[in-house]
């Protein structure tokens, strides 16, 4: 195997930090260059980890402080408007099958525990990539930023996000993000709500969806999904959406009550809908939305950033050189990574997306109809990933 040597993450989100965390493990040279000044500019409100992004952050050592942040989500379910149970979730059944629960925590949060391992100076915040040279013949590749900076690394993670600048440079005939036709707004509200016992739950309407989960403090991240035409912005968000969601069954209203309006964030949501052919060129890895930006409709967004970092970090320790390394790490990512992406468009599309009163129908009968068992095994379809071993010795080998 290799011996470790320095790598450059460009990107301090979560799989750019999830990255540093595996290849600093392992014995690598880490610096990561994150182009917002402040580390929480984009840190978002609130996220669901599902078994695999926790065994993932196990993998990374940062498990135990994930769990002590975070609130279990044990009993849920999916509605109809009018509150009508379409299909009941069972967070002890998934957490005994997939050995993990489901976790909320707020993004924040999430950010600032895997921060807090890495060594100082590590992070160097409003740092902006501008070139990423990998010459073959150079012994090494050099990562250049706006301020002129420049640093060698032997491996570079592009970490950078939907918009990858990098990904562009390295894959210029690959397709950019595609517009899903769906519009987020999300936000954590100001104090605790009264949600029922309900740690997290699922609203499907006509072309919406309206969701929470609960925090260990008490209080809720909630999310609205709407089919919207690209760029629209409601003048005042939070009042909108008050109004949308008004005849919609408790706690929905009480969310928004209890949500300062200017804690809604909104976005739009893109996603990576064509595959990239590899992510992986020369001395550079695509990780996370870089690689395999998808819709939300499943949750495992962050997750299968997670298990890029863990697997990345796997294949740098173990490859006899950085090629090999990403040969690996491309081969047993993008298979899993690209059909999880394409089961949250399809979800998306049965759920959230559909809008014709018949369907809306026919799609609800069908669920409730459906036992419980499927529902799970569907879950467990995407959430069962076992992580490869990151073991600290391989660094003094």
């Amino acid at each position: 195997m290799m011996r470790p040597g320095r790598a450059v993450v460009i990107g301090g989100g979560i799989g750019g930090l999830a990255a540093a965390l595996g290849l600093l493990r392992t014995g690598w040279r880490v610096t990561v260059v994150e182009r917002a000044p402040d580390a929480l500019a984009d840190a978002g409100a609130g996220i669901s980890l599902a078994a695999n992004g926790i065994h993932a952050l196990d993998a990374l050592g940062a498990g135990p402080a994930v769990r002590a942040a975070a609130r279990r989500q044990l009993t849920g379910a999916t509605r109809t408007p009018g509150g009508r149970v379409l299909a009941r979730m069972d967070g002890h059944a998934l957490e005994r099958a997939l050995g993990a629960p489901i976790l909320g925590i707020p993004r924040a949060t999430l950010h600032r525990l895997l921060r807090a391992p890495l060594p100082p100076g590590t992070l160097v915040n409003g740092a902006e990539v501008t070139a990423v040279d990998d010459d073959p013949d150079a012994p090494h590749a050099r990562v250049r930023t706006a301020d002129g900076r420049a640093y060698d690394a032997d491996l570079v993670v592009a970490a950078d996000g939907i918009n990858s600048r990098v990904r562009a440079r390295l894959l210029p005939d690959a397709p950019g993000p595609a517009y899903s036709g769906s519009t987020v707004l999300r936000a954590i509200t100001e104090r605790p709500v009264d949600v029922g016992g309900a740690d997290f739950q699922l609203t499907w309407g006509r072309g919406a969806e309206f969701g929470h989960i609960l925090f260990a403090d008490g209080r809720a991240e909630w999310h609205a999904v709407l089919n919207a035409s690209k760029g629209v912005r409601p003048r005042d968000p939070l009042d909108a959406l008050r109004r949308r969601f008004a005849d919609w069954h408790d706690p929905i209203p009480a969310l928004l009550a209890a949500t300062a309006p200017g804690a809604v964030l909104h976005h739009d949501i893109n996603e990576l809908a064509t595959p990239l052919p590899t992510y992986a060129v020369g001395r550079v890895a695509l990780l996370g939305d870089a690689a395999h930006a998808m819709t939300p409709h499943l949750g495992q967004g962050a997750c299968q950033a997670l298990e890029d970092a863990v697997t990345l970090a796997a294949a740098a320790a173990e490859a006899p050189d950085v090629r090999t390394a990403l040969a690996r790490y491309d081969a047993e990512r993008r298979p899993r990574s690209q059909a999880v992406a394409l089961a949250a468009r399809r979800a998306g599309r049965m759920g959230q997306q559909l809008a014709h009163p018949a369907a809306v129908a026919v799609r609800n009968a069908a669920m409730r109809l459906t036992p419980s068992g499927a529902t799970i095994r569907t879950i467990l379809r995407h959430a069962s990933w076992t992580p490869p071993e990151l073991r600290p010795e391989l660094a003094n080998s």
